[in-house]
């Protein structure tokens, strides 16, 4: 059992990897894709929309799907799926065809992400230790090698339907092969989600997932708020040189980055309270010295407390999620990650409509104020004693 667990948890990270990898393909190949469709950078936020939205079902879709037919089905189907709708964006030659596909293509990515998520939850039930920030970190590394092979393909003068294509075909078979390594879940009976009673506590589970969802949104509007504003924050505000200012992305990425790798340890010892409470107030500090700085250096130093704050932040809520009602792990999960995408994509566009009002650097204390109500909530993390959670009545 050791041996297979120890597989379980070595597939479960190749899979985080080929979703980073399968995401960070196609951000590669954007700025050949949108000129050779000829649309503009309007037309092109649009269709990334549509990226999203289609995203959000597939979560929902894969969450439910994993509790009803077991992880070990729905994982490997849903990465043959995303790696399969990649190379459809590199083959679509009008405005229709790629936002169909953009559409389809987020449908696979968001399937994938859900059901390695609630796949992660089972392997650390298992392992009984926190292992979840780790595979997180691990998808951040798939984006490195996405950001080389799309170099090197470039370079070479590969188009982006050939790119993307034998990046799809890459990932089904990387998909494929990885499947026997899976955790056997336990599937949930058709209907099983409709039982009520002491078995299944709805009302306080229910509850505490609408509050693990709502810190998601506001953590990961963060996040998203990060991706796209810190390089011109310190452009715009700080009069910073281009190759600084792409510093404050990167030392904001690196320290998330590191504190993944870092935080299961920390989790395991301190707890996911002290981690999710603490690396907010981090994060609260770092954004509010990087907004109030007048200083390059003190910017970037704000970036980098910033991300390293929020590191651990997101994976403590999933696994929360997913611990929550191992019968609805799936459902659970999407709900929570559901949300919180929503909050990524919104992060961006709720920070450039604010600039209407105040100076960039100012819209970041509100990234603050969410990162403050993180630290305060965070009790929504400790654990529902086994006999409360009986004696509550079903609602």
């Amino acid at each position: 059992m050791e041996r297979a667990l120890r597989v379980a948890r070595a597939v479960t990270v190749v899979y985080f990897v080929l979703n980073g990898t399968l995401l960070g393909m196609w951000v590669v190949q954007i700025p050949a894709v949108e000129e050779r469709v000829g649309i503009s950078h309007a037309t092109l936020g649009g269709f990334l929309v549509l990226l999203g939205a289609g995203a959000f079902a597939g979560m929902q879709v894969g969450g439910r799907l994993s509790d009803r037919l077991g992880t070990r089905t729905v994982v490997p189907l849903a990465g043959v799926l995303c790696s399969a709708t990649l190379v459809l964006p590199g083959l679509a030659q009008e405005p229709w065809a790629l936002g169909a596909s953009l559409l389809l293509f987020g449908f696979g990515n968001g399937t994938l992400d859900v059901s390695m998520n609630a796949h992660a939850v089972q392997v650390e039930k298992a392992y009984e230790r926190p292992v979840m920030s780790g595979f997180h970190a691990t998808f951040s590394v798939g984006g490195v090698l996405a950001a080389l092979a799309g170099a090197a393909a470039i370079d070479i003068g590969w188009s982006p339907a050939t790119t993307l294509g034998v990046a799809a075909a890459a990932g089904v078979v990387v998909a494929l092969v990885s499947a026997r390594g899976l955790l056997p879940g336990t599937a949930t009976a058709p209907g099983a989600d409709e039982v009520k009673g002491p078995e299944r506590p709805e009302g306080p589970v229910s509850g505490r997932i609408r509050l693990l969802a709502v810190l998601a949104l506001l953590i990961m509007l963060c996040e998203g708020a990060a991706n796209d504003w810190s390089v011109l924050h310190l452009k715009t505000v700080l009069d910073a040189p281009e190759s600084t200012a792409a510093f404050a992305y990167g030392t904001y990425a690196t320290t998330m980055t590191i504190g993944r790798l870092l935080a299961d340890g920390i989790t395991g010892r301190f707890g996911p309270v002290a981690v999710l409470r603490w690396g907010a107030a981090l994060a609260a500090v770092g954004i509010t010295v990087a907004a109030l700085s007048p200083w390059v250096w003190a910017a970037l130093t704000g970036w980098a407390l910033f991300g390293l704050g929020l590191s651990g932040c997101v994976p403590q809520l999933f696994s929360a999620a997913g611990h929550a009602d191992p019968a609805a792990a799936g459902t659970n999960v999407s709900r929570v990650a559901g949300l919180g995408y929503i909050g990524m994509l919104a992060g961006p566009a709720v920070i450039g409509w604010m600039t209407h009002l105040v100076a960039l650097n100012h819209t970041f204390l509100l990234l603050s104020l969410f990162c403050g109500t993180a630290v305060v909530a965070a009790g929504v993390l400790r654990p529902v004693p086994e006999r409360t959670r009986a004696a509550e009545p079903a609602s």
